[in-house]
Order: structure tokens, then C-alpha cells, then sequence
């Protein structure tokens, strides 16, 4: 798919759920942003009419309902360029914030483990602590990977960092176990 010309359409979700209790409310908001939708007006998304993005607007639509409200999905084709640069734009913004914040969190994860092994913390409870920040980093990489059909140029930069999390924690590992099983 290349990024400049898109080989799909937009849907527009309208969200109409009673403001209180506002539980209801948040939880589809909740679903629609997981999914990746952006919010282009009040209680107006926008995303891409794709397959991958059904599921998800299915259980926002269920939980829609079970706030006695409605989300209705409406295929959308912006009559001129400057509609479809504004879905794409707002699209494209959140899927960078989004790999700017988890770049951010790589980054983090490889301070932490400069910080254990500067402090000699070579156990197996701190590596096995390690290990799971590293899992919920690959998670989060997947997810964010799968909602990104633009195919940013920030994911090549975000798969790089998770490659360096990645060797950083193998360097750690090893450490940790020449320490403890020498």
C-alpha cells in the first residue's frame, strides 16, 4: 500500500450514548481510540473502512448499546482533496503520536537496563522484570503496527529502537547469568 495514495475509503462513526452515566460514554471512546480512531468533531471519528477495524467497531457499537445510545458507522468519501487530507492528516498525526511515545518508552527501557548493570543488579527476579517490559514493548509494537495502514516511516524508526531493546536485554541476560551461574 503506498503512502500517498490510499487503497481504501473512510468510515465515519457517530457516537450518540447518554452522558451519564458517562462509564458508558468513555468505554466507547476507550474502544474507538484503541482501534485507532481519531476524533475529527464531537462525537465524530474517522477511520480507515477497512476489514481490520470491524471488530473493533463492532464492540464499541455493543457497548454503545449497553449505555442506551447508538454508534452509527457511515462510509465516507470526502467530495474533494481536502477532505481526504483532512481524515488522512488526523490519521496520520495520531499514528505518529502514538510511535513518538512508544520510541519514547524504548528509550526508557534501555536506561533502565544501562541502570542495572552500572548498579551490578544481576539477579533472575530483575531479569525476569526486564523480560516482561520487553514483552508489553512487543505487544504494544503489534498493536500499534496493526493500526498504522499508513505505513508511517516512524514504524521503521520504532522497529529499530525495539531491536535495540532487544539486544539490550540479551547483553543484560547474559551478565545476569555469567553472574549467577558462574
Amino acid at each position: 500500500m503506498d503512502v500517498t495514495t490510499e487503497d481504501f475509503g473512510w468510515v465515519l462513526v457517530l457516537v450518540q450514548v447518554p452522558a451519564q452515566p458517562s462509564r458508558h460514554r468513555v468505554a466507547v471512546w476507550r474502544e474507538l481510540r484503541r482501534a485507532g480512531a481519531v476524533p475529527v468533531s464531537h462525537g465524530t471519528w474517522v477511520l480507515p473502512a477497512l476489514p481490520a477495524f470491524e471488530t473493533a467497531l463492532a464492540r464499541a457499537g455493543e457497548l454503545a448499546e449497553r449505555g442506551s445510545g447508538t454508534l452509527t458507522v457511515i462510509d465516507a468519501a470526502p467530495r474533494n482533496d481536502a477532505g481526504t487530507a483532512l481524515f488522512r492528516a488526523a490519521f496520520a498525526a495520531a499514528r505518529a503520536e502514538e510511535w513518538t511515545e512508544f520510541i519514547a518508552d524504548c528509550g526508557k527501557f534501555e536506561d533502565e537496563i544501562v541502570r542495572e548493570i552500572a548498579t551490578s543488579k544481576f539477579t533472575f527476579a530483575e531479569l525476569e522484570e526486564e523480560e516482561q517490559s520487553l514483552e508489553r514493548l512487543r505487544r504494544w509494537y503489534r498493536d500499534l503496527k496493526s493500526r498504522d495502514v499508513l505505513r508511517l516511516p516512524q514504524a521503521d524508526t520504532a522497529q529499530e529502537h525495539l531491536s535495540r531493546c532487544t539486544g539490550a536485554l540479551e547483553g543484560y541476560a547474559h551478565q545476569v547469568y555469567e553472574t549467577v551461574l558462574p
